[in-house]
């Protein structure tokens, strides 16, 4: 078998099918290619007239295959990306032909959308990779295969090619059970979770608004499995009665809910700092702390969040690779005001 990431970018594959071939021809030419295209593509570029069986073009996606046959596959070239690309800089730790690794920054939303179509992540991609972009999905953009909240900073990984791509999110959907995938967070909540550490495994849906989620039932339609294993690094303003005003956590996550780590911490009393969907109801608990730590809080402009750690599998190599992006500076500086 050629190596996929050879042939990626041809204008045409030429495949010969070997003696145990049968079935779909689309079935048999996503089984072949090896997670290079979705069976969804390939039956589009089929019944577009894209693909040739031993000379003739076929547009039926279920026309059958056989041993010794000939398969042509035209490729159109890669489409620009609807989204532009905008010169912002990026914190780039490591990239290669076939990935780029950054550090994101607070603020910086990572997906064109409703009130953010311009100046996010995906733009600022585009931009800084070109040419490198070889097309996935047929369009000539980054891969996304895990996201970060606009106000949560850290370590973020996107793909340059369509193989690439699916490998990598087939990493993410995994979470880390089968293979070398690994996500920790940096978090600050209010108080000290029970324990130096944790596991909080509680199910998470939509709670009304499209935006936010909250623990369902598990018997719930909108149920999701979600498990968030934390531990406690530093407490801050500690009482003698073992409690504490505030806390630095590492969270790891063996599933990846939307807004996961907000809010399972506030399912269990421990919201994060500067979190303005999930701790409403610890506002005034600033009112507690000294100067410096009082103001600090309060002005605080998001929620006390870092993803400072990524593992995966490098899809051509093999090698499994770490990336840590040290703490920024805004919750640097809250961590000192707790201590002070």
């Amino acid at each position: 078998m050629n190596d996929p990431f050879k042939e990626a970018g041809r204008p045409r594959k030429v495949l010969t099918a070997s003696d145990e071939a049968e079935g779909r021809l689309d079935a048999w030419l996503t089984s072949v290619l090896e997670g290079e295209f979705s069976r969804n593509r390939i039956k589009a570029l089929i019944e577009q007239g894209a693909v040739s069986l031993n000379g003739k073009v076929i547009t039926e996606p279920k026309k059958k295959i056989a041993a010794g046959d000939t398969v042509e596959i035209d490729l159109p070239e890669p489409e620009d990306p609807e989204p532009k690309g905008e010169d912002i800089p990026l914190d780039v730790l490591y990239e290669d032909d076939d990935l780029i690794v950054i550090a994101k920054p607070a603020g910086l939303v990572v997906h064109p959308g409703a009130g953010n179509w311009t100046g996010t992540l995906v733009n600022a991609l585009i931009h800084h990779c070109g040419a490198s972009l070889s097309g996935i999905g047929g369009v000539k953009r980054p891969g996304i295969v895990h996201r970060l909240d606009k106000d949560t900073s850290g370590v973020m990984v996107a793909a340059k090619n369509d193989i690439a791509h699916r490998h990598l999110a087939d990493q993410f959907a995994d979470h880390g059970r089968s293979g070398p995938l690994e996500r920790a967070y940096q978090a600050i909540v209010w108080g000290r979770p029970r324990g130096l550490k944790g596991t909080i495994d509680a199910p998470l849906g939509r709670a009304g608004d499209r935006t936010k989620r909250a623990v369902q039932k598990e018997d719930s339609s909108d149920a999701r499995e979600a498990i968030t294993h934390y531990e406690v690094i530093e407490r801050f303003h500690e009482k003698p009665d073992a409690t504490s005003l505030a806390a630095l956590i590492e969270c790891r996550l063996e599933t990846g809910r939307t807004h996961q780590i907000r809010v399972h911490m506030a399912h269990i009393g421990h919201p994060l700092i500067g979190d303005q969907d999930y701790s409403a109801g610890f506002k005034t608990k600033a009112n507690l702390l000294p100067e410096p730590a009082k103001t600090v809080v309060n002005r605080f402009p998001r929620q006390a969040l870092h993803a400072f750690l990524l593992a995966f599998e490098h899809p051509r190599t093999g090698e499994v690779m770490e990336f840590e992006a040290p703490m920024p500076d805004d919750m640097a500086e809250l961590i000192e005001a707790l201590k002070a």
